[in-house]
């Protein structure tokens, strides 16, 4: 690497903090000038100038940053702080309200002709526009019209403004003219394209409002979060080549809502190395994350994948496990694979650990949502007022076997049985929820609030009191599937299944499906769009369904032997 092509690398930090990645970056890059023949002082000057970069919206984080890397330079040069070294780090501030004397006198100064003149002053008013909200926007902030030429014609003109009278002091234009220069600073970074570019950046899916309305129109395809904001910015301003590191909450690899930030780097960009971290890997505060690195390219799609998922024990251990796979590719948590797999998986999940046989399965397979579509039953909006257990009501006032919406009106009954969902139960059971659904659910269709909105919210009414496949929406554990008997109106948390084909359920309570399901959503929300992703190989064997309807009959015996269930008859021992 010649000394020129080293002083052209660029590194940015896009939410620097307090400084510690470029600290460290610093050391890194001292050791290239050092290894071309540079010595320690001239290197410290050039990295402080051309290499390191970083933007920030806290003032305070800002002063440490610069500190730090002010302290850094004086490690490795003793005169750095006589120099009066211009770092390339910077705090965003909101343009300031400008009286019309500033633009006034930048006209009068100008070098340029009325219409040059008139054209940069244009130019400078949407860019000052732009930063009204810059403190809350910070680094997604999107500069638009404006390129690196215009902003270097930007430049001399501001800079044709030097002198200033006792009126331009009166009118405070000294302090305006400063931070409209630290303004075009900032543009400048925003403008640069950078060999790498690293940050942690902010978890955050709740934002203010300035903040939400910009994030929507401006990023409406990563909008659900603004750390996956931050994924697509960086990823978008690299050189070609250039590499983007990140550390952030690692729901972006699975979960529907990042589907489309998820299309955009398979598509667009390499994944070249992922470490996938164990739940609680900081101890200090338990946030699941990845650290991972996008290349910008799309000639390199096979990547390094790390799966520490298992390994516990803080960060140390983490460490540990990294380190002995770099030296051990053999390693069984090290994954190689080619990203343009996890397209032929629903929903592209970042699912590197997947067998080339279960990918094959996913392309021959017939979708799961293609043979039975999950439906979402009844939110009542209060179960406390809506909802008993069985036996907390008169049995007289239960109608336990309606066949349809009509049957449980005509029944002229108050209480009905209700599938809320429930704990781990396979087969059959978790039977013991009744609703009031009087009159066809009259109480509950008319509940509304003190504003007079309409709180419940009865869905597929029609599929109530059917025959179904019910699974719980939400699981800590393994996801657990159940047949349901006709006469049951079924809740927003159990979605259930209308299909009267068994193997359907011997498939779904399966090693299998259970393997696939935690490839597809590796969270505790199975949802429906998950299950509907299953890849379904259909195979003609009355053996696994007579296997299945003996299950279902031991799993309804056994809890028809308790006594909190509405056909129970006697104890098993009696």
């Amino acid at each position: 690497m010649t000394s020129f092509a080293l002083q052209e690398l660029k590194l940015l930090d896009n939410a620097m903090g307090s400084g510690h990645v470029l600290v460290y970056a610093f050391d890194v890059f001292m050791q290239l000038y050092i290894a071309e023949g540079f010595r320690e002082r001239d290197a410290a000057e050039l990295i402080m100038t051309n290499n390191l970069f970083g933007l920030e919206i806290d003032k305070r984080a800002y002063q440490l940053a610069y500190f730090a890397i002010m302290m850094k330079g004086r490690e490795y040069n003793r005169r750095i702080l006589s120099k009066k070294v211009k770092l390339n780090l910077h705090q965003f501030i909101d343009s300031p309200e400008i009286p019309n004397e500033y633009f006034e006198r930048l006209a009068e100064t100008s070098p340029y002709s009325h219409e040059v003149t008139t054209t940069l002053l244009n130019q400078l008013t949407r860019l000052l526009d732009q930063y009204k909200n810059a403190t809350e926007i910070g680094s997604i902030l999107k500069i638009e019209e404006l390129r690196q030429s215009e902003l270097d014609h930007l430049e001399q003109f501001i800079g044709s403004f030097k002198i200033f009278s006792d009126m331009d002091v009166l009118y405070q234009l000294p302090e305006i003219q400063t931070k409209v220069i630290n303004i075009l600073n900032i543009t400048r970074v925003l403008l640069t394209k950078y060999t790498a570019v690293t940050t942690n950046p902010p978890y955050l899916n709740k934002m203010s409002s300035n903040l939400d309305k910009y994030v929507k129109k401006n990023y409406p395809d990563v909008k659900t979060d603004l750390f996956s904001v931050f994924i697509k910015m960086n990823s978008s301003i690299l050189t070609n080549g250039g590499y983007a590191g990140f550390m952030t909450p690692f729901v972006w690899m699975f979960i529907k809502s990042y589907e489309e930030l998820r299309s955009f780097l398979i598509t667009n960009k390499s994944i070249s190395s992922l470490i996938q971290m164990e739940y609680s890997a900081f101890e200090e505060a338990t946030v699941p994350v990845c650290c991972f690195m996008i290349k910008n390219a799309k000639t390199e799609p096979v990547g390094n994948y790390l799966k520490l998922s298992d390994f516990k024990g803080g960060m140390t251990v983490q460490k540990e496990k990294v380190l002995e796979a770099i030296q051990d590719n053999s390693a069984e948590y090290f994954y190689q694979t080619n990203q343009r797999n996890f397209i032929k998986i629903p929903g592209s999940p970042i699912s590197f650990w997947i067998s080339k046989n279960l990918i094959h399965d996913f392309v021959i397979g017939k979708r799961m949502d293609e043979v039975v579509e999950p439906k979402q039953g009844l939110a009542t909006a209060n179960n406390d007022r809506f909802l008993r257990q069985w036996w907390e009501v008169d049995i007289n006032k239960i109608k336990f076997n309606s066949v349809s919406l009509i049957d449980s009106k005509n029944s002229n009954k108050k209480w009905f049985p209700y599938n809320k969902g429930g704990a781990f139960r396979r087969w059959y059971g978790n039977n013991d929820y009744i609703v009031n659904w009087e009159n066809n659910g009259f109480e509950i269709k008319h509940f509304i609030d003190e504003k007079g909105k309409l709180r419940s919210r009865p869905q597929n009414t029609d599929y109530y009191f059917k025959e179904a496949i019910t699974y719980s929406a939400i699981t800590s554990g393994k996801s657990s599937y159940r047949f349901q008997n006709s006469g049951m109106v079924f809740d927003h948390a159990a979605y259930n299944m209308y299909v009267s084909d068994m193997y359907l359920l011997a498939f779904l309570n399966s090693i299998v499906s259970e393997s696939i399901s935690k490839i597809l959503n590796p969270t505790i929300n199975a949802g429906s769009t998950y299950i509907g992703s299953l890849p379904i190989i259909k195979q003609d064997n009355s053996y696994i369904e007579n296997i299945v309807k003996n299950n279902i009959r031991i799993s309804k015996n056994d809890w028809n032997n308790k006594e909190n269930s509405w056909d129970f008859k006697k104890g098993p021992l009696i």
